[in-house]
């Protein structure tokens, strides 16, 4: 594998014309009392309408960092980077994407509907739009009934999937999501990977997923972008062949197995150059 890698998310990007995410030889420095460090080193990638796309890699390989500059949180010293054919700033100021962080981050003094809600007030939403949209998108969690909580009265699952209703609250066509089972048990994170399949599977989202667990992206994506350590490169790109229904026991057949396998070969790669 050379340093740079050009990678385009393959099958479904021909027929959805031109990629919802698309970053082209993208570098990222980031200038420090010690000197730069360099984030990101000519990374291209182009992610189709309906992909549900994970990032995997090592602590520090610029997975993260990539998708603070699809939301406009970072900006890029090199290359370009587009999101619905828009800058990352007009992106966000279209308001283009959800983005769901590693904490569910709910403010305690809200009520779970008061927290989904929060977005929707801010955009400028009327009352009973509000409340169509907080029903529709807890239903689509699974938290119908809980509006009248509040975080403390919640799981850590419940309170990550009110996380994820927020950034489904204004129905936006693409959904950003760091680590956000990262913190959970392993209990709560399959039961929440499956969860998440349905949602996707319902609401035909464009996801950006970033994990450090290779079954968790070898169980939800339908592409897996395999990051170097810094500076972030990409290793491999690799198109699951599983089918889009996926109960957890196929994490048990060879053909998982097999994406497994290469996915932990493209992280020992990226050591070795």
């Amino acid at each position: 594998m050379t340093d740079t890698a050009t990678a385009e998310v393959p099958g479904q990007a021909r027929d959805a014309g031109a990629p919802v995410i698309e970053a082209s030889h993208l570098d990222l420095t980031f200038q420090t009392a010690d000197g730069p460090v360099h984030a990101l080193r000519d990374v291209s990638l182009g992610i189709p309408k309906g992909a549900f796309v994970s990032f995997i890699g090592p602590s520090g390989c610029g997975k993260t960092t990539f998708l603070r500059c699809i939301a406009a949180l970072e900006h890029p010293t090199g290359g370009s980077l587009t999101v619905n054919g828009m800058t990352p700033d007009e992106a966000r100021k279209a308001r283009a994407y959800g983005y769901v962080f590693q904490a569910a981050g709910l403010y305690p003094w809200r009520t779970i509907g008061r927290n989904v809600a929060l977005p929707l007030e801010i955009m400028g939403y009327g009352k009973a739009e509000q409340k169509e949209r907080i029903a529709r998108v807890l239903e689509l969690v699974e938290l119908s009934g809980f509006e009248n909580k509040y975080p403390w009265q919640l799981s850590g699952g419940m309170q990550q999937r009110a996380s994820i209703a927020r950034a489904l609250a204004f129905d936006a066509d693409i959904l950003l999501m760091d680590e956000p089972f990262g913190a959970l048990d392993e209990i709560v994170r399959d039961r929440l990977n499956e969860e998440l399949m349905r949602l996707w599977a319902r609401t035909e989202k464009t996801i950006a997923f970033v994990t450090h667990s290779i079954p968790e992206a070898v169980y939800l994506s339908t592409h897996i972008v395999v990051m170097s350590p810094r500076p972030g490169r990409i290793t491999d790109v690799i198109e699951s062949p599983l089918p889009k229904e996926r109960p957890l026991d196929i994490r048990d057949t060879p053909e998982f197995i097999e994406i497994a396998h290469r996915v932990r070969e493209g992280l020992r790669a990226g050591y070795q150059e």
